[in-house]
C-alpha cells in the first residue's frame, strides 16, 4: 500500500530506482534486490520458527528462483529435522530413522541408535546381566558401568551373606546336641514321647508341679501348634534334623529327634527350636538371586546350579524344554504389559499342573524348563497335552492371539549320561526346530 502511494506522487520516477519496486503487483517480478531480502527473511525464519517460515518462489527474480527452490527444500529438511528431534527428546525411540542422507542428521541417527541400545541394556541389568558395559559415550559410559559393577559386586555380596547364614544355621545344629541338657532353663522345647502310646511324658515347659498325665502339655498347645505333629512322627532313624511349618502362623521349627529309654519306656525326644526368623532371612535373600522378577519362579542361574548336581550325582530326572509362542508378536502389536501378562498366564497355568517342589525356571524372555525327579516322560507328555488345552480355551483368549508352544522332553539317566545341561538344552531346542520346521512344511503343502 505505501508503494501505491509513492508511485502516484512521484510518476515521473523510474521504477527501477524505487524500494521495492518490481514487486508481485497482480502477478508482477520482484527485483533481485527485493528477491535477495525475501530469500534471507525466508532463511532467518526457518532457522528461527520453522513452522511459520513461507515463500512463494514464483515471484522471486529469475537469477534468485533456483535459490528459492534450494531454500525451499532446506526447510523441508529442516521441518523434517525439527520433528525428528521432538519426538526423540520425548522418547519415541520407535519411530523409524529417517531416509535422508543429509550430514544434519548424523549426530541425531547416531543417538537414536545409541538410546535404543542402552534400552535395552537396561533390560538386561534388570534381568539381572551384569556383564552389560557402555563405551564412547563419554562420562554416562562411567556412570552406566560404575553402576553395573556395584549392583555386580552387591549380588556378590548377597551371596556370600546367604553363605554365612547358611553356616550359622550348621553350627546351630551341631551344637544343639550338646545342649540337650541345658535346655530346662532354655526357650527350647524339650519333648519326650512314649513310642508306643504316642504320650507327651516330660515337657521341660509343664508346670513344676505338674503330673504324669498329658494334661501338663494342654497349656502349651497355643506356644507349640505342632505338638500334635511331633506325636504322630514315626521314624526309625538314630538321629534327625528336621523342618516343621506352621502355616497359620507363618513360623518354622527346626526339630532334633532321636532315640532314648526314659524311665524304662521306649520313648523319643523332640528338641524344638522356632527358627522363623532365620528362615525369612535365607529366603529373602535367595529369593533376590535364584528367582525371576517378573514371573516368581527360578530363574537360570538356579537352574545352572541344581542342575550341575543333579548331574554330578548321577541322579535319573526328566527334563521338559518349553518354547512359548508369540511373545514378540504381542510385545510389538499390543505392547509390553500384555506380553507380560501372556507369559504370566502360561507360567501360572504350568505351576498349577505340577507339584511345588518341582523345578520350573525361566531361561529367557520366551524360554522355559522343567525338571522332575525320576524318568517320567509318559506323564510330563500327558501334562502338557492337558496345559496347551487350558491354554488355548477360547474362553481364554484374552489376548486376541492364538496362544501355544512347543515343548521337548529329554529323559537323562544318571549312570549313563555324559551330557553338560547346556548340551542337554542344546539337544532340546534341536527338537523344538524340527518340529517348528515340520509345523512350516505341513501349513505349505495344505496351502498348496
Amino acid at each position: 500500500m505505501d508503494l501505491e502511494m509513492k508511485d502516484n506522487k512521484r510518476p515521473e520516477q523510474d521504477p527501477a530506482d524505487q524500494p521495492g519496486a518490481g514487486s508481485a503487483q497482480g502477478g508482477g517480478t520482484l527485483s533481485v534486490e527485493e528477491s535477495c531480502r525475501r530469500l534471507t527473511q525466508y532463511l532467518e525464519d526457518t532457522l528461527t520458527d520453522v513452522s511459520h517460515a513461507r515463500l512463494e518462489t514464483a515471484g522471486l527474480a529469475e537469477p534468485c528462483r533456483e535459490l528459492g527452490e534450494a531454500l525451499r527444500s532446506f526447510h523441508a529438511l529442516a521441518e523434517e529435522l525439527v520433528d525428528y528431534s521432538t519426538q526423540l527428546s520425548k522418547g519415541g525411540l520407535d519411530q523409524e530413522f529417517p531416509t535422508s542422507d543429509s550430514c544434519l542428521y548424523g549426530g541425531l541417527k547416531n543417538l537414536h541408535a545409541n538410546l535404543k541400545h542402552l534400552t535395552w541394556q537396561a533390560g538386561q541389568v534388570a534381568k539381572g546381566d551384569y556383564s552389560q558395559h557402555v563405551s564412547h559415550l563419554g562420562s554416562f559410559s562411567e556412570a552406566f558401568n560404575e553402576m553395573t559393577r556395584q549392583l555386580d559386586e552387591r549380588r556378590t555380596q548377597l551371596q556370600e551373606e546367604i553363605r554365612r547364614a547358611q553356616r550359622r544355621a550348621e553350627i546351630i545344629d551341631s551344637y544343639t546336641e550338646m545342649l540337650v541338657d541345658l535346655l530346662s532353663q532354655r526357650d527350647e522345647w524339650l519333648l519326650i514321647v512314649d513310642w508306643e502310646t504316642r504320650e507327651v511324658v516330660h515337657c521341660n515347659k509343664r508346670p513344676q508341679d505338674g503330673g504324669q498325665d498329658k494334661s501338663f502339655c494342654e497349656s502349651c498347645k497355643h506356644r507349640l501348634p505342632i505338638q500334635s505333629k511331633l506325636l504322630e512322627w514315626d521314624n526309625a532313624e538314630r538321629y534327625k534334623i528336621w523342618e516343621l511349618e506352621e502355616k497359620a502362623r507363618g513360623a518354622c521349627y527346626r526339630v532334633i529327634s532321636f532315640p532314648i529309654e526314659w524311665r524304662e519306656r521306649t520313648s523319643c525326644v523332640h528338641i524344638v527350636m522356632d527358627v522363623t526368623s532365620e528362615k525369612m532371612n535365607a529366603r529373602h535373600l535367595n529369593a533376590q538371586i535364584y528367582h525371576d522378577t517378573d514371573t516368581g519362579i527360578r530363574n537360570g542361574k538356579f537352574l545352572e546350579e541344581f542342575m550341575e548336581q543333579t548331574l554330578r550325582e548321577k541322579q535319573d530326572v526328566t527334563l521338559c524344554y518349553l518354547d512359548l509362542e508369540g511373545v514378540d508378536g504381542i510385545n510389538e502389536t499390543y505392547g509390553q504389559k500384555v506380553g507380560d501378562a501372556y507369559i504370566q498366564n502360561f507360567v501360572e497355568i504350568v505351576r498349577k499342573n505340577f507339584r511345588s517342589g518341582d523345578t520350573f525356571a525361566r531361561l529367557k524372555d520366551d524360554k522355559f524348563c522343567l525338571v522332575l525327579t525320576g524318568n517320567v516322560k509318559h506323564l510330563i507328555e500327558r501334562k502338557m497335552a492337558e496345559i496347551l488345552t487350558i491354554f488355548q480355551r477360547d474362553d481364554d483368549r484374552i489376548f486376541c492371539h492364538r496362544c501355544n508352544f512347543k515343548y521337548a522332553i529329554l529323559e537323562v539317566v544318571g549312570e549313563e549320561n555324559t551330557k553338560t545341561l547346556q548340551e542337554l538344552l542344546s539337544s532340546a531346542e534341536a527338537v523344538i526346530r524340527r518340529k517348528k520346521r515340520k509345523r512350516s512344511s505341513s501349513l505349505d503343502l495344505m496351502d498348496w
